[in-house]
Formats: C-alpha cells, sequence, structure tokens
C-alpha cells in the first residue's frame, strides 16, 4: 500500500478524497489543518489520523514519501518549502507561490535536494486531454493555426456559493476564492492542456479587470476577467479566457488547416473530443455540421463521478508521481512544467491593463503522453 500526506484539509481536500476512492493501493497516512476543528471533521468523516501541528505531521509522514499541499495559496510558497526542507516530495495545489521568485527558489531547492515537485492541476493526464493531445499527433485535423480556449464560470458573485459545502461539511471558501482570483484558481485547467502539448509559452499578450467591485461587501479583490494571448515557442497562437462573470463555457478549440477539433468540458476527464472537417458546399467554407468522436483505443484512467460542475479524478497527478518513484523513472509532470505554469498563470493574473506583452523567463518541454495515449 502506497502512502501520502494531506496538508490542508478545506473545500478541495474532499475532492481529492473522492478521487482517491477510485485509485486502489493507496491511503493517507496522516493530515494536518491549522483550523482544528476543521481538521477534526475531516478526519472523523473519512477516518484518518490526524497531526497535532505542522512540525507532528512533516514528522509523521514517512520519509521521502509523498506530501499534498492543499492550502489557500497564499500559504502555498512557505508550506511547499517546508515539505521539501523536510525531504518529501510535494504536489501542491496550483499555484505553488503567489510571486514568480518564490516559485523559483521552490523549484531550486526540490532540484538541489532531489525532490518531485508538482503543481495541480493534473487534468492534463485525463482521457479528455490525452486524446485531445493524440489527435494533434496524428495531425487529423492537419496543421493547427490558432486554439480558443474558455474557462468561464458564470456569474459567480449571484450563484448561491453559501451554500456550497462538501460531505464532510467545508463551505466553499468564497472571500479565498475572490481575492485570489479565477485565472489563477482555473486558468491552469486549460494551461496544462496547452502547455503539455507544446510546451514554452514565448509571449503572454494578456489583459484582466476586476469588473464586479466590492465582492461580499469586502472591498477591492482579485481581477475576474482575464483574457490571454499565448505565442508558444512551437505552437499555434491561442486565445485564453477566464471570468466568473460571463456566462458558463468551459470549451476548447483547435483550429486546423482541414478542420476543427473541439471539447466542450475541461472539468470532465471523459469529455467527448470531437472533429469536424472542412469542406465546401456550393462555394460555401464550412466545418462538417455533424463533427465525429474521436476516441483512444482501449481502457484509459479510473474516472470519479460528477460532483457540482466537475467530474474529475484529482488523484492522477500524485498517482503518476508515486508510479515514477516505484518504477524509478522520471515523473510526467516535471518540476519545469509547474514552474512555468505558476509564471504563465501570474502573467495573465496580474496583467491589469497596460502590461503588454510579456515575455517568459522560464521553459517547459511537452509532457511524455500516457501510456494508453501514445
Amino acid at each position: 500500500m502506497r502512502r501520502i500526506s494531506l496538508l490542508g484539509c478545506g473545500f478541495v481536500a474532499d475532492l481529492y478524497m473522492r478521487s482517491l476512492r477510485a485509485m486502489p493501493g493507496i491511503e493517507v497516512a496522516v493530515v494536518y489543518d491549522h483550523d482544528a476543528p476543521r481538521l477534526e471533521r475531516f478526519c472523523a468523516h473519512w477516518g484518518l489520523r490526524a497531526a497535532g501541528s505542522l512540525a507532528e505531521f512533516l514528522d509523521l509522514a514517512p520519509d521521502g514519501g509523498l506530501i499534498l499541499n492543499l492550502t489557500n495559496p497564499q500559504a502555498h510558497f512557505a508550506l511547499n518549502r517546508a515539505c521539501l526542507e523536510a525531504g518529501h516530495h510535494v504536489y501542491s495545489e496550483k499555484p505553488l507561490a503567489m510571486d514568480l521568485a518564490d516559485a523559483v527558489e521552490l523549484h531550486a531547492l526540490a532540484r538541489a535536494r532531489g525532490l518531485m515537485l508538482v503543481s495541480a492541476p493534473c487534468s492534463v493526464l485525463g482521457e479528455a486531454a490525452q486524446t485531445m493531445g493524440h489527435a494533434l499527433r496524428r495531425g487529423i485535423a492537419g496543421t493547427p493555426r490558432a486554439i480558443y480556449a474558455e474557462l468561464d464560470d458564470g456569474f459567480i458573485p449571484r450563484a448561491a456559493y453559501d451554500k456550497w459545502q462538501t460531505e464532510s461539511g467545508a463551505l466553499w471558501p468564497a472571500e479565498d476564492e475572490f481575492r485570489v482570483g479565477c485565472t489563477l484558481e482555473h486558468a491552469g485547467y486549460y494551461l496544462g492542456w496547452l502547455i503539455g502539448w507544446f510546451g514554452s509559452v514565448r509571449t503572454v499578450v494578456a489583459a484582466s479587470a476586476e469588473t464586479v467591485p466590492d465582492k461580499m461587501g469586502k472591498g477591492p479583490m482579485a481581477p475576474d476577467l482575464s483574457v490571454a494571448t499565448l505565442f508558444f515557442e512551437n505552437g499555434p497562437v491561442t486565445r485564453l479566457t477566464c471570468s466568473i462573470v460571463a456566462p458558463h463555457d468551459h470549451s476548447i478549440r483547435i483550429v486546423g488547416d482541414d478542420g476543427v477539433l473541439s471539447c466542450k468540458a475541461a472539468w470532465d476527464n471523459a469529455a467527448k473530443v470531437r472533429y469536424a472537417r472542412r469542406l465546401t458546399i456550393r462555394r460555401r467554407l464550412i466545418e462538417h455540421p455533424f463533427p465525429r468522436r474521436y476516441r483512444l483505443d482501449g481502457p484509459t484512467h479510473p474516472k470519479v463521478k460528477r460532483w457540482g460542475a466537475a467530474a474529475m479524478n484529482f488523484m492522477l497527478g500524485p498517482a503518476e508521481m508515486l508510479d515514477a518513484l516505484d518504477q524509478n523513472r522520471p515523473c510526467r509532470l516535471t518540476d519545469d512544467f509547474a514552474l512555468h505554469l505558476t509564471e504563465v498563470s501570474l502573467a495573465i493574473q496580474n496583467a491589469g491593463e497596460t502590461s503588454g506583452a510579456q515575455v517568459m523567463t522560464t521553459r517547459c518541454a511537452p509532457l511524455e503522453p500516457m501510456p494508453w495515449a501514445k
């Protein structure tokens, strides 16, 4: 039985535990959260062992094992550093840190200690992303020329988010979500796919703004809308939109010379990938009105039933890290990937109105496909 340790047991931790049920052979060794009542409720619900302090948690976590940092983003840097300094591999919820210099420091520390440092999200390892990547490598739509990706979640400021609650009793952390911002919270889902397929983003041209001021009556918060144009070193120009104000749209469209590849649900590992070939009818150029589904042959990975807006297996990333340790091989989710994903996300989030073109300083190779998607 392989063991992981959980640092933080708020809203997202229940999503990981639900995913863990679908992943045989992995168990939780110990859990810690600075909020004692929340820690007690979480551990009682899931039947887990609680540590009484961060120091005790780091001591009880299996030596050289894997810690999942599921805490608030503002705490990621300090806690990721503490875990690495204690000799543990780290899977961090996004972003690695709220400041690029801090993320670079974590990357260097992990390298110096010979430890894995991985960043969520891991949906790039999921069936939908891997299927679309397979179609790209086979040139199903011809050479890709442009990509439109949307991560709009509806008008969340007016949603009944005060009633969003997990099975262990954790409420959706509305103020934290609004202060961190939808770009850092959500843009990584498609950024992970894109960077996983094409590698490094060379330049980001973006704008971001808070369009709904004074959320919850608590003054200015992070941008709730961002639009980015991404220039890859070896990939098509991409437009990525992220918001919590526009009508719900989680679609991605890859425009190639011969047609369009598409997927409508970034947060569903089993979302259908479709291809609409381009044709001319009576001198009119159109995409086929009945796209065909593009599938992989054979089984892929364990799926998780839909809960709320998502049907994602949050444990695909940690499981890949454990497999890499067991097999003494590099992890598909590299530290370079984690750092580059963080830099691009921060560039979009912090773009504001006048930042203009931002040249990325980090680099990342495309990710190795999963065995069942090669």
